[in-house]
């Protein structure tokens, strides 16, 4: 677990230093420099980029993380890195050609409640290829265990160059609409930069060459394709879904609720980054109890340092919602539907990482094709009675569903289990914690309430994590640092 902790640690610090950056942009500044109307349309373009994104790399990020490691040799890497680039160049010609010849039906169906969608619809496809590049590229690092380079571009550099264009916004440097065309451009830098960096890892020989084992790369994309469909449908669907029913201001609005609620998949993003390998490899060499002895401690850990996040952010959500415009506050109720789907995903620990690597993973991900069209059907039941709240329940439970269904797999199919005795104390000390600390308000300006109630329930939530030893790993980082600093022995 060494290296997995210290890249982890390392992506967590930078994964948060993004939200933060992230947190100011959709708190303050996105509703106060760019408006609820072309902040909902700056969203509208990136969930759908990242809805078309899976298709457009066609799973190679994934593929390559699986594959890297049966090359043994260096013209067998070579092939393989430049297979993983080069296809999904090859197959995603067609598509944009589609794109473009019914460019006119497409703008008009999904403008019809919306108008000023039409004349931006051109951007998906061409920020969706920015993605799917970029995450190709990653997976080219990540490969060579470095993580956290990429994962800074990811978290920090996107957010940190949209929160100068929102400056620029605010001085007049440019318009809202200019904002939506700089927003594109970001996106094709990070991909450029990322690139470039793999090459810096490990030199491309580029080739044209079929891999031996081109057959199991293929079956294996295909439904890394439908994986990764399904979970940025289940994730970006609804503010697709939204844009259909009813008026683009209201995915601003949930968007913000959304955002605050995904913090608490912080701590998984940052993990996976660097277990997704080390499960491939754990896998491939068939070392069941190592890996069961990972998936336990990915999962109480995630499940502590979630909980955290999401404690944090129940006790303080009414005072949140007091510092950006009244008309937003309608999303409270969605930050906690979303935060517990999140929370119950997070606490499955590397559940993705595990599926992804069997040879069981066509059913589960067949079934995850099912749950989508449940959370296409559910939201358009829900969004026209209720609006956004309608939304985040159809998220909710099409994303707990496809949870449930995901261990369950698990611990069938592989009789790996991730829950011990310590994830039911967990689960019970955050709840009594909450229940103490929500309605406990103070009567302060919101930053020091927000401030004072967080360290109080920081040193409650550590102190009694601590205590009851809910998790060895954790523990020992502690130990670690009170040592480091003469507390202990």
């Amino acid at each position: 677990m060494g290296l997995v902790l210290n890249q982890s640690l390392k992506n967590t610090i930078i994964t948060y230093i993004g939200f933060g950056i992230g947190a100011i942009n959709t708190i303050y500044l996105y509703p106060f420099f760019l408006g609820a109307t072309y902040y909902a349309l700056n969203n509208y373009i990136l969930s759908a980029a990242a809805i078309i994104m899976p298709l457009l790399a066609f799973g190679m990020q994934n593929t390559l993380v699986k594959f890297f490691s049966q090359c043994k040799t260096d013209k067998e890497q070579d092939e393989f890195l430049s297979f993983a680039v080069l296809f999904p160049l090859v197959l995603s010609i067609p598509l944009l050609l589609i794109y473009v010849l019914f460019y006119g039906d497409i703008s008009d169906y999904l403008s019809k409640v919306n108008p000023i969608v039409k004349d931006f619809l051109w951007l998906i496809p061409f920020i969706g290829i920015c993605m799917a590049y970029f995450e190709i590229f990653y997976a080219w690092a990540r490969v060579q265990m470095h993580s956290v380079f990429g994962n800074f571009i990811k978290e920090v550099g996107l957010r940190l160059f949209s929160l100068i264009a929102l400056v620029g916004v605010y001085y007049d440097w440019i318009s809202p609409v200019e904002f939506i065309y700089v927003t594109a451009v970001i996106y094709f830098l990070a991909f450029v930069v990322t690139m470039f960096y793999a090459f810096y890892l490990k030199k491309p020989h580029f080739q044209i060459a079929v891999p031996n084992n081109v057959k199991d790369i293929t079956v294996y994309t295909f439904f890394i394709i439908l994986s990764g469909g399904v979970a940025t449908l289940l994730l970006d669907i609804d503010k697709i879904m939204l844009n259909q029913y009813i008026k683009i201001e209201n995915i601003a609005y949930y968007s913000v609720a959304t955002y605050i609620a995904l913090v608490i998949s912080v701590p998984s993003r940052a993990m996976h980054q660097i277990v997704y390998p080390i499960t491939a490899k754990l896998m491939h060499e068939e070392k069941h109890d190592e890996l069961n002895d990972l998936y336990k401690k990915t999962s109480i850990n995630l499940q502590i340092v979630g909980g955290y996040v999401m404690l944090c952010i129940f006790v303080n959500i009414n005072q949140l919602y007091e510092m950006i415009p009244p008309e937003y506050g309608g999303g409270i109720y969605v930050v906690f539907m979303i935060g517990l789907s999140k929370y119950f995903d997070l606490i499955l620990g590397n559940n993705n990482a595990i599926i992804f690597n069997t040879k069981y993973y066509r059913a589960v991900l067949f079934l995850g094709v099912v749950l989508v069209f449940l959370t296409v059907g559910l939201n358009m039941i829900f969004i026209p009675l209720y609006g956004i709240l309608g939304s985040a329940f159809a998220t909710l439970l099409s994303i707990t569903l496809y949870s449930v269904a995901k261990l369950a797999f698990v611990v069938k199919r592989l009789h790996l289990y991730p829950f011990t005795n310590q994830t039911l104390y967990s689960l019970g000390l955050t709840f009594i914690l909450f229940m103490l600390f929500y309605f406990w308000d103070f009567t302060f300006n919101s930053i020091i309430s927000i401030v004072l109630k967080s360290v109080l329930v920081s040193l409650a939530y550590i102190y009694l994590n601590y205590r009851f030893v809910i998790s060895l790993q954790i523990n020992e980082v502690i130990d670690g640092l009170l040592k480091k600093f003469k507390l202990i022995k």
